[in-house]
């Protein structure tokens, strides 16, 4: 008899923390590496923030909460949905979780029967079709590429539906690609969901608040009320508040929903971390400008990579809309061999092939189920962002 479940065996490690740890080995070998692998703000969490954890803990918040996290978060976080958005959420249709990817998980796993079906977009974020596939559920992913700015488009949505979709994962905007939608680009999705009434909508905003040049993203329940009942609006803390390792993350659906997921996590979890959601509700209430300054610098970073990676022969790379990645394609690069002999085959091979040669470690497109492509993150300094460039550039240079 096997030890390990069957159910562990249709999914695989985090692609994206594999490579981060594999830059974290050879740094610490002595290697001089540059890790454009992690989706994970450089910035500090704002003081604001980190001194309303101390005085939690100075006051003693350090019991359980509710499993749904406390009434002063939920209240928080329905305030930030109604400013950011307007949309009306009651503290009892609000979850908070330890990071989105468990809000993800509990809403998949508390809906899913065996066999039904999840429209993924794709380039989509590693984590969604491992995580359908863990509750039984089947991916069906939907290629949106660069000639419709990686984005869904209404006729395709369509005709992935079928009588076993359960779900469609939005993920707005996008990680892999930065990629955003507007409330022009959600209309026509949101009437074939009219026209779909068993079809529910789980919309990732994460990346909501970084995006550039005066873009205005937009979510599935702000443009199209009527879906409300069936769509969970996801975001958290982590991307905008540089807050990854407080792993806070929250939606808003409907109370049969809500209630649901707070079973499946009671079971698991129970509440996140108590000193982590008074930090959150600090984030949340207290002032916004660190987003801001953060934001500033994240469009001027996005501003230099897309043009240095341009340069580089063979890549092409397009301008995103928000998040702090950029998707180039390797399409110039396939074929060749690089200045240290490797054959690059295709987009493993390439970022395989950076690594080892010029120090710079990226995640392979086939990882975000869409190949051909790889993914930078410009969620570090300037300097370094500068110099990983530079050696990508050299490095499609040797390819022959």
């Amino acid at each position: 008899m096997d030890l390990i479940a069957a159910r562990l065996n249709r999914i695989s490690p985090s692609q994206t923390i594999a490579i981060s740890t594999k830059a974290r080995q050879l740094k610490a070998e002595g290697r001089d590496i540059i890790s454009l692998s992690a989706g994970e703000p450089d910035f500090d969490t704002p003081a604001h923030v980190k001194q309303a954890a101390i005085e939690a803990i100075e006051r003693g918040e350090t019991k359980y909460t509710d499993v749904a996290g406390t009434l002063a978060l939920r209240k928080a976080v329905a305030a930030s949905f109604l400013r950011d958005h307007g949309i009306t959420y009651s503290p009892d249709e609000i979850i908070v979780s330890t990071g989105g990817k468990q809000v993800i998980f509990n809403a998949m796993l508390a809906t899913i029967e065996a066999g039904d079906e999840a429209i993924i977009p794709t380039p989509c974020w590693v984590s969604y079709p491992d995580i359908v596939q863990l509750a039984e559920g089947k991916p069906v992913f939907v290629p949106c590429g660069p000639n419709a700015g990686f984005k869904l488009r209404a006729e395709d949505l369509e005709a992935a539906i079928t009588p076993r979709t359960k779900w469609l994962i939005l993920n707005t905007p996008s990680n892999p690609t930065g990629a955003a939608y507007s409330a022009e680009d959600l209309r026509p999705i949101c009437d074939v969901l009219l026209r779909h009434p068993d079809v529910w909508i789980f919309t990732d905003d994460i990346y909501a608040k970084l995006t550039y040049d005066g873009f205005k993203p937009a979510t599935v329940v702000e443009v199209e009320p009527r879906l409300r009942d069936r769509t969970v609006t996801m975001n958290g803390c982590s991307k905008a508040y540089a807050m990854t390792g407080w792993r806070i993350g929250f939606c808003g659906a409907p109370v049969r929903l809500i209630k649901a997921m707070d079973k499946l996590q009671s079971q698991s979890t129970s509440n996140t971390s108590s000193i982590s959601q008074a930090a959150a509700v600090a984030a949340l209430t207290g002032p916004q400008d660190a987003i801001e300054t953060m934001r500033q610098a994240y469009q001027a970073r996005r501003n230099l990579v897309v043009a240095m990676l341009n340069e580089a022969p063979g890549l092409t790379c397009a301008t995103p809309e928000g998040a702090f990645y950029v998707f180039p394609s390797v399409a110039g690069c396939i074929g060749k061999t690089s200045a240290g002999g490797s054959l690059i085959k295709d987009d493993a091979d390439f970022v395989a092939a950076l690594l080892d040669e010029q120090g710079v470690a990226a995640v392979h497109g086939a990882a975000f189920v869409f190949p051909g492509h790889f993914r930078v993150s410009y969620a570090t300094d300037t300097e370094t962002l500068r110099e990983a460039c530079t050696r990508i550039q050299k490095f499609c240079a040797g390819l022959h």
